[in-house]
């Protein structure tokens, strides 16, 4: 058996401030293996977004395939803190550290399930990135590449993002809106400000466009998700003197949208917009994920079911907040999310009950037994 919380303390205690590399996976590596998993570590990509470090972990050969997928890289500490960040604390009743709630919190959780089941009982794999908090790049996408190249497709996936809202079993994320961030740049000619007809303002063609951009639309929303949204993120000048015209204007948008949307062609309604006032603007999207939904069936019933067993409580089945590597997973196999509360995570002095820590963890039990006893139901 595993003590959950002694696994949580050890996985906060090897910094990991994304990318994530070494000790932490050391940690990880330590605790499957003695569980019968065949642990995999590989390292991936450059500078900027790199290196970074996956792991997969697979045990058993036969029956259902449950995978897990998660992240042990964390953001960095910020101020604050009353404690070491980086140095798991326990204060009336609570886990506290960075990374106990999003979410090593989960991955310990996990683990220690998987030792309460038979080597025997089926097949299980563990997805863990070390760049899920930053940009994504070298993280799940490369672990699902490796994946397909050693034909190791689950049927079902469970990530264990943090999910729960007030209290622990409480929401369910069965899908999750997609994200498309813009950035504009607007062109002009510099010059004096006392005689404009020599330059040309872009400041206004900007304000002009993001005025139109703003009070969009977009729809209203669908039987499972909320309206999409669009937020200007960043408008930037750089203008330092006072008596002349710029010669250049930027700005930032960033999109959410629900099932109704794709990112390209929100990115080219934004172009057309842009381009509508400044024919020489440029205009560039990057898509970090499209909207998707797991519909209610299989999974999240029996994720459902086993939250009713430990907590007493029916999860609400929800699309709401922003991505994570779900939108990656997706193409693999049918995955919901399910984790602990996420008040905490990003915040100085970020904790986890340890109560919860270890009703996560017969949750999980209950999900890893009840995927594996269907086969033979």
């Amino acid at each position: 058996m595993i003590d959950v919380v002694q696994l949580a303390s050890l996985l906060i205690g090897a910094e990991s401030v994304t990318p994530a590399r070494g000790p932490v996976f050391e940690v990880l590596e330590a605790a499957l293996v003695p569980l019968g998993f065949a642990v995999e570590r590989r390292v991936t990509g450059d500078a900027p977004d790199g290196p970074v470090e996956n792991l997969l972990a697979t045990r058993g050969a036969r029956g259902p395939h449950l995978a897990f997928a998660g992240h042990v890289d964390v953001v960095p500490a910020g101020d604050g803190w009353s404690a070491n960040p980086f140095a798991a604390q326990e204060r009336d009743g609570l886990l506290m550290g960075r990374g106990a709630v999003d979410m090593k919190g989960a991955v310990a959780a996990f683990i220690a399930a998987t030792a309460r089941v038979p080597t025997d009982a089926g097949q299980l794999t563990l997805i863990i990135t070390g760049d899920e908090e930053g940009p994504a790049t070298f993280g799940t996408v490369s672990l699902i590449k490796r994946m397909h190249e050693r034909a190791l497709l689950p049927d079902l996936c469970l990530v264990g993002e943090p999910t729960s809202v007030a209290v622990l079993g409480d929401m369910v994320k069965i899908g999750r809106r997609g994200s498309v961030n813009i950035w504009i740049e607007v062109p002009g000619r510099q010059g004096h400000v006392a005689y404009p007809h020599l330059a040309d303002n872009p400041i206004p063609r900007l304000v002009a466009m993001l005025a139109e951009l703003d009070a969009l639309v977009l729809d209203q929303g669908s039987e499972w998700f909320q309206p999409s949204n669009l937020e200007i993120t960043d408008i930037m000048v750089g203008n330092p003197a006072t008596n002349v015209i710029p010669a250049r204007a930027t700005a930032r948008i960033s999109i959410r949208f629900n099932d109704l949307q794709s990112g390209q062609a929100l990115a080219e309604r934004v172009a057309a917009i842009v381009h509508s006032h400044a024919p020489e603007a440029i205009v560039t999207p990057r898509i970090s994920g499209e909207a998707f939904l797991t519909v209610p069936g299989t999974l999240s019933a029996l994720v459902s079911a086993a939250v009713l067993e430990v907590t007493g409580r029916t999860p609400e089945l929800s699309t709401t907040g922003g991505t994570s590597d779900a939108r990656f997973l997706r193409a693999l196999c049918p995955v919901v999310e399910f984790g602990l509360l996420n008040a905490t995570m990003h915040k100085a002095d970020e904790a986890v009950s340890i109560a919860d820590l270890k009703q996560l963890t017969d949750i999980y039990t209950r999900i890893i037994q009840r995927t594996f006893s269907a086969s033979t139901a």
